[in-house]
């Protein structure tokens, strides 16, 4: 086991492709919520665990915050920060997505686009999906290596 650990968080060009990874998919994802708050708001609402006060506000600043953990995490700009901000966001979806699971809630999640996939497949798949990026993520907030095309360290 140890030296399963000893190549994950010290391997200089696995820690890159986490990085980039995670800041494709969370850059990607942040698009279409920009430009459509409106529709992104809905699906917030839609989860049913947020206070109505905070839900156009969510929809507004949470793009932007997808956004720019993205970038930071492909340019390399404070690498480790950007990952454990990716990270928390994703254990916030994991924890979302499951209490909507558990409760038996049909609900569009919101990631990618506003297609509406409801059905609990779909759920538990989006929960394993965002559970493997969190482990990817891991590689890029613990990695011990000299990170590689990164601007600031």
């Amino acid at each position: 086991m140890k030296k399963l650990t000893d190549t994950l968080f010290t391997n200089p060009w696995l820690e890159l492709a986490a990085r980039l990874c995670l800041g494709l998919v969370f850059v990607y994802a942040s698009i279409h919520k920009i430009l459509d708050p409106g529709s992104f708001a809905r699906i917030i609402y839609g989860y049913g665990l947020f206070p109505a006060w905070s839900i156009n506000l969510t929809a507004i600043v949470l793009p932007y915050v997808e956004l720019m953990a993205g970038l930071c995490l492909m340019a390399g700009i404070v690498p480790r920060s950007a990952a454990v901000l990716v990270e928390i966001l994703l254990l916030a979806f994991i924890v979302a997505i499951s209490i909507n699971l558990i409760r038996g809630h049909e609900f569009d999640c919101g990631c990618f686009s506003f297609q509406q996939d409801s059905n609990a497949a779909a759920g538990k798949e989006l929960l394993l999906r965002d559970m493997l990026w969190f482990a990817v993520g891991i590689v890029a907030v613990f990695s011990r290596s000299r990170r590689k095309f990164s601007l600031m360290k």
